[in-house]
């Protein structure tokens, strides 16, 4: 039975979402769209399979600021974790590709099978993941790099894209890479059927990865690896070597690997994928009212239509809105056009101009 190892990546901060989602509490670490956080959501797609491959314990990668809270979700979860990789400091998922692989190749040897799984990304049906992570099992074990395909259902302008090429197995070759494009180009790519929407979710032999990087990044290979031999391992945790982690390039995955490999592959998966990259996405996958209205929280609204309200602070009432999205917290509060909440960002990147660090 093939064994895959799912290493899920929880450092990242989720700013588009602030000011619930901060750098101590990111997004990820809260229950966004049910009673569990939502690392808590993905640690448990990842617990048991039926499709003729086993999981084994997760590795989860994260900062230190995260670690104690991230640790306590789990052990409510009732999962133990084989390893924390703590880093010093982001430098984006090619290097965690990289420690990761390391890490997993130290403990279940070159053939292992990594899962490299987003931890703050939204996936709604379980069955259909685990199809396509089968997969994406056989066409790894043979020495593809796996992504995940999502077909897309409208021309969004937010994510990357993937165009497929010749079939390979169950999936496809990747023919081709784009960056988040104008509307005019997204849809086109809606009209031309051979898109996906790039899910940032990847499958691959610690081996085939290696062999990889070593011609295309040596530069973060070589960091990576020597951040994990000279870390040091303190109660389940490993603290990546700060110095050596330091030398690597702050570079994606996308960038380092799979834009240079001929062994990109792409697996069509129809999961109910949402990135829930701003506070519009969280809307359109949340169960909603009569009205289209979302309320979480010690919130009330009247007269209000297609709206987004959370309050972890103080009671929030709304009188005649509609397409708004308030979020309150015990020190800040938001409010912003549903459309326009993609520019949260701009609020975040004005706080650390002003070096209001409380804030963030």
């Amino acid at each position: 039975m093939t064994r895959i190892v799912p290493v899920i990546m929880s450092g990242g901060s989720g700013t588009r979402l602030w000011p619930l989602s901060r750098l101590a509490s990111p997004k990820q670490l809260h229950a966004l769209v049910s009673d569990m956080t939502m690392v808590q959501e993905t640690v448990r797609r990842v617990a048991t399979t039926d499709e003729g491959f086993s999981f084994e314990p997760p590795l989860i990668v994260l900062n230190a600021a995260q670690h104690d809270l991230a640790r306590h979700q789990l052990e409510v979860l009732g999962v133990e974790a084989s390893h924390f990789v703590v880093e010093p400091f982001g430098r984006n998922t090619a290097p965690v590709a990289a420690v990761a692989a390391e890490v997993v190749r130290q403990q279940y040897g070159e053939d292992a099978l990594v899962l490299l799984l987003p931890a703050d990304h939204h996936i709604k049906d379980d069955v259909a993941f685990h199809r396509a992570v089968a997969a994406g099992a056989e066409l790894a074990a043979d020495g593809h790099i796996i992504t995940f395909g999502i077909q897309p259902d409208r021309p969004e302008t937010g994510y990357g894209y993937i165009r497929r090429g010749a079939a390979v197995g169950a999936g496809y070759a990747v023919d081709a890479f784009t960056e988040k494009p104008n509307r005019e180009r997204a849809a086109h790519f809606l009209e031309d059927g051979r898109y996906y929407w790039n899910a940032g979710m990847f499958l691959f032999g610690v081996g085939t990865l290696a062999e990889a990087m070593q011609r295309d990044c040596p530069d973060v290979l070589e960091a990576a690896q020597t951040a994990v031999r000279e870390g040091r391992r303190v109660d389940g945790k490993i603290l990546l070597d700060e110095a050596a982690f330091a030398k690597s390039p702050s570079i994606s995955f996308d960038y380092a690997v799979m834009e240079r490999t001929d062994r990109a592959a792409v697996v069509p998966a129809d999961i109910g994928w949402s990135d829930v990259g701003s506070w519009e996405a969280l809307w359109t996958i949340a169960e909603k009212d009569q009205d289209g209205n979302v309320a979480r929280g010690d919130v009330h609204l009247l007269d209000s239509r297609n709206s987004y309200v959370l309050s972890s602070g103080p009671h929030v009432g709304t009188i005649g809105i509609e397409d708004i999205v308030v979020v309150a917290t015990g020190d800040a509060v938001l409010v912003t056009r549903r459309d326009r909440s993609q520019d949260v960002k701009r609020i975040v990147d004005a706080l650390k101009a002003g070096e209001r660090s409380n804030l963030l």
